[in-house]
C-alpha cells in the first residue's frame, strides 16, 4: 500500500508542476462528500474543505465563532433563533448563498419529505438525528421560515439554549441547491463530488486513487496559502507513517501512539497533537441479538475486559481509559463515577446467574480504520477476546470495508467497536448524539424511558447546576444498563514534515482546516 502512495504521489507532484501541492494521508478514503448524510471522519475531513456551516468553531479550540452566519438570537425561551447571514458570499458553480439556500439545506436535513433529500433513493441523515433528535416531528427543529434575503428563523419544538453549538457541527454543513438538485441522489459520489462555499473546490475524486481539491480565489474570507491538496487514504498506520518519512506525504494523520518516539527523533518530522481527547471509544453490545438482551451479560463483559491494561499497551501515553461516555473536562463529566474494575470472578459468576455458566459464543466485529479513540481497532478487539475468552466468552473476530461496516453495526453486530468525537463540548454532545431514543434503539437495541426523560430534561434545563444534575443521572443509568462499554478516550497523533506550518489539530471531530497550512 505504501508503495503505492508513494508511486502516486510523485506521480501527483510531478504532474501539477510548480503548483504548490499539499499531500495529505488520512485512514481510509471518504464514503460521500454530502455531509449530511457522512458518517466518518474521512469523509469530513475532505468534505468540511468544501462546504462551511452556518456557525463555526475557532481554529484548534471549541469556541464559537461566525462562519455563513455572522449572530444568532434567541428568544426569551430559547424556543426562536434568529440567524442573520453573511452576505456576498457565492457557492463555487456561481449561485448565491441567501436565506433560501440555508433553508433549502437545513430542509432538506429536517424535512423527510423534502423532494430533494432523496431518501427512497438510499440517502440517510443519521447525523441529524444524532444531534437534532430526528426528522421534524421526532426532533426539535419544526420549521425554518425565510424572513428576509439574508434572515432566518427556527422554531423549535422545545427550549434549547445552546442550539448555535449544534448548528456547529460539520455535519450540517451548506451546499449547492442547484447542484444538488442537478445531480440528484449521485451528489456527493465521486462522480459528482460537492459544491460548497469553502475555501477549496472540488477537483476529482478517482476511487482508490485520489482526492484532489483546488484552491478556490472567490472566498469571502480567506485564501488557501497552497494551490491545491491532494488527500490520500492509506489504511495501515504504519504505511502512512512511512510515505511521511519518504517526503511522498506532507502530513499524515491518526498514526500508532507507539510510533511518537519515531516521530520525534527524525529531524525531518513534526509531531502535532490537540490538547485534549474530546471522543469516547466503546465496545457496543447489541440487545437484539441474544444474549446481549440480558444485563447481567452486559455487565459480566464489562468486568471481564481490563481496560486500563488495554488502553497502557496500546494507546500509550496519548489516550485514557474511560470511565463514562463523558470525557474528563468536559461539562457533564462525573468525578464520582469510576468505571468497571477488571474482575473476571465477577464475571462468570454473572454469567452463571443469566444461565451461561458455560459461557457462550458470538462475533465480535471491529473497525478496518484507525481513530483516536481506537487507535489499533484489529489489536484492541484481539485483547478483549482474549480476556472474553478467559471467562468462557468465545468471540469471532469480524470486520470488513468502512462503508459497509456503518451500514451494517445498527443491529447486523452482535458486538461491535465504535466510536463518537465530540461536535461540541458537552455532556449532551455525547449523551444525546449517541443514546437519544431513535440512534439509542438502532444503534444498541435499548429502551429506557427514564434515561430519555433525563436527556430531554437536560436540553431544557435553564440552569447549569440542574442541567448537571440530570446529566449525572443519566450517566448512572449508562454505567449500569451497559448498552455498550466506555473504553478508551485518546488523542490523535498526527504527523507533518519539517517545513509544515499552519496546522491546527482539533479535537473537536478531529477534522483540520486545511486553509492555513504552508509550505516552505
Amino acid at each position: 500500500m505504501f508503495r503505492v502512495a508513494a508511486v502516486l504521489a510523485s506521480f501527483l507532484l510531478l504532474s501539477f508542476g510548480s503548483a504548490q501541492t499539499l499531500v495529505f494521508a488520512q485512514s481510509g478514503w471518504p464514503v460521500t462528500l454530502d455531509t449530511g448524510t457522512a458518517q466518518d471522519g474521512n469523509s469530513r475531513m475532505v468534505s468540511e474543505q468544501i462546504a462551511e456551516t452556518l456557525i463555526g468553531l475557532e481554529l484548534g479550540g471549541t469556541a464559537l465563532e461566525p462562519r455563513l452566519a455572522t449572530s444568532w438570537t434567541p428568544n426569551e425561551d430559547a424556543t426562536v433563533w434568529t440567524l442573520e447571514l453573511r452576505q456576498g458570499v457565492t457557492f463555487h458553480d456561481g449561485t448565491p448563498f441567501d436565506a433560501e439556500a440555508a433553508k433549502f439545506n437545513l430542509d432538506r436535513f429536517n424535512d423527510p419529505e423534502h423532494p430533494y433529500g432523496f431518501r427512497d433513493q438510499g440517502k440517510a441523515y443519521v447525523p441529524w438525528g444524532w444531534i437534532f433528535g430526528g426528522p421534524r416531528g421526532e426532533g426539535v427543529l419544526d420549521l425554518v421560515e425565510v424572513v428576509d434575503d439574508y434572515t432566518i428563523r427556527l422554531y423549535l419544538t422545545d427550549s434549547v439554549g445552546f442550539l448555535p453549538v449544534m448548528l456547529s457541527s460539520g455535519y450540517f454543513a451548506m451546499h449547492s441547491p442547484a447542484a444538488i438538485m442537478e445531480h440528484g441522489p449521485d451528489y456527493g459520489t465521486p462522480r459528482v463530488g460537492s459544491v460548497g462555499t469553502g475555501p477549496f473546490v472540488f477537483g476529482e475524486w478517482v476511487e482508490g486513487e485520489r482526492v484532489v481539491l483546488e484552491r478556490f480565489d472567490g472566498h469571502w474570507g480567506v485564501t488557501p496559502e497552497v494551490d491545491r491538496v491532494v488527500i490520500l487514504g492509506i489504511e495501515d498506520p504504519a504505511a502512512r507513517l512511512a510515505a511521511l518519512r519518504s517526503g511522498t506525504v506532507h502530513i499524515a494523520v491518526n498514526l500508532n501512539p507507539d510510533d511518537i518516539d519515531v516521530i520525534e527523533s527524525d529531524p525531518d518530522l513534526v509531531a502535532s497533537m490537540p490538547n485534549t481527547a474530546l471522543n469516547t471509544g466503546y465496545l457496543a453490545m447489541h440487545q437484539g441479538q441474544p444474549p446481549f438482551d440480558d444485563v447481567r451479560v452486559r455487565q459480566a463483559v464489562a468486568y471481564a475486559i481490563d481496560q486500563q491494561a488495554i488502553v497502557e499497551a496500546l494507546y500509550g501515553e496519548l489516550g485514557v481509559a474511560a470511565t463514562q461516555f463523558t470525557p474528563p473536562g468536559v461539562f457533564g463529566y462525573r468525578d464520582d463515577l469510576g468505571g468497571y474494575p477488571y474482575d473476571p470472578d465477577k464475571a462468570r459468576e454473572l454469567l452463571a446467574e443469566a444461565g451461561y455458566a458455560n459461557g457462550f459464543t458470538t462475533e465480535l466485529w471491529y473497525m478496518p480504520v484507525t481513530r483516536p479513540y481506537i487507535t489499533a481497532p484489529a489489536a484492541v478487539a484481539e485483547a478483549q477476546a482474549s480476556y472474553l475468552a478467559e471467562v468462557g466468552i468465545i468471540a469471532e473476530l469480524k470486520t470488513e470495508d468502512w462503508g459497509t461496516y456503518l451500514d451494517d453495526f445498527t443491529g447486523k453486530f452482535p458486538m461491535y467497536q465504535l466510536g463518537w468525537n465530540a461536535q461540541y463540548a458537552d455532556a449532551d454532545g455525547f449523551l444525546y448524539a449517541m443514546f437519544a431514543r431513535a440512534t439509542a434503539l438502532a444503534e444498541y437495541g435499548w429502551e429506557n424511558e427514564e434515561f430519555q426523560e433525563l436527556l430531554d430534561l437536560g436540553r431544557r434545563a435553564a440552569s447549569e447546576a440542574d442541567r448537571l444534575d440530570y446529566y449525572n443521572r443519566a450517566a448512572q443509568i449508562l454505567h449500569d444498563e451497559v448498552p455498550a462499554l466506555p473504553m478508551a478516550h485518546g488523542r490523535a497523533l498526527n504527523a507533518l514534515r519539517a517545513g509544515i506550518g499552519g496546522f491546527y489539530p482539533n479535537p473537536v471531530g478531529n477534522v483540520m482546516p486545511l486553509y492555513p497550512v504552508t509550505m516552505d
